[in-house]
């Protein structure tokens, strides 16, 4: 809840600095409530977000993929993820994201939490997705290279924590979140009023 003291610093002007194929650096002049003038930078997110999915091969294993990350020039673990298309709600992005790195579709997708990267530099948000019921489906999707699937027992979720190549917060994030989710509710849609079905 936002107090008097919590108002937001008016933006006096916003002036893009830097651009690149991927990225976009915006600089904004603000003036905070007492008065203050600062100078600050951010990152702006593209097209209309990102989703992330923990596909359920089945009650207790979870598909991983294994993929080359350049940031930290490493094969990273991690869950499925990509941007939402134009046109596609997240549903529909999150179900091509599976067929695309996995070779699976969702006849459920369960949307958990929004969730934001380094909201003080990104304005980045990414929705994260439950998937049941898995079927086999394959999309050519713009990877380089395949990508390793890697089921893992989310019982065993500790030892997936302690593995020196899961390292994405988002990941991290999203798998203690579906594990308290699956902890919470049953398997039962009629229970989940926020299951989306599979009609995309």
């Amino acid at each position: 809840m936002m107090t008097d003291k919590q108002k937001l610093p008016i933006i006096n002007a916003r002036n893009r600095v830097a651009k690149s194929r991927l990225f976009s650096i915006e600089q904004l002049d603000l003036t905070f409530s007492n008065g203050e003038k600062r100078q600050y930078e951010r990152m702006l997110g593209s097209g209309s977000g990102a989703v992330m999915i923990v596909p359920m091969l089945d009650a207790n294993t979870m598909l991983l993929v294994r993929e080359y990350c350049a940031g930290t020039h490493t094969y990273e673990l991690g869950f499925p993820k990509g941007l939402i298309d134009k046109g596609e709600v997240a549903a529909q992005a999150a179900n091509r994201e599976l067929k695309e790195e996995i070779g699976y579709g969702a006849e459920k997708l369960i949307s958990i939490r929004e969730v934001m990267m380094a909201p003080a530099f990104f304005n980045a948000k990414m929705m994260i997705f439950l998937a049941e019921g898995l079927y086999q489906e394959e999309l050519e999707g713009d990877e380089p290279e395949p990508l390793e699937v890697v089921p893992w027992k989310l019982d065993n979720y500790q030892a997936l924590l302690e593995e020196p190549n899961f390292n994405e917060a988002r990941s991290i994030a999203a798998l203690m979140l579906i594990r308290d989710y699956l902890t919470k509710n049953t398997t039962d849609s009629s229970n989940q009023p926020n299951h989306l079905s599979n009609g995309l």
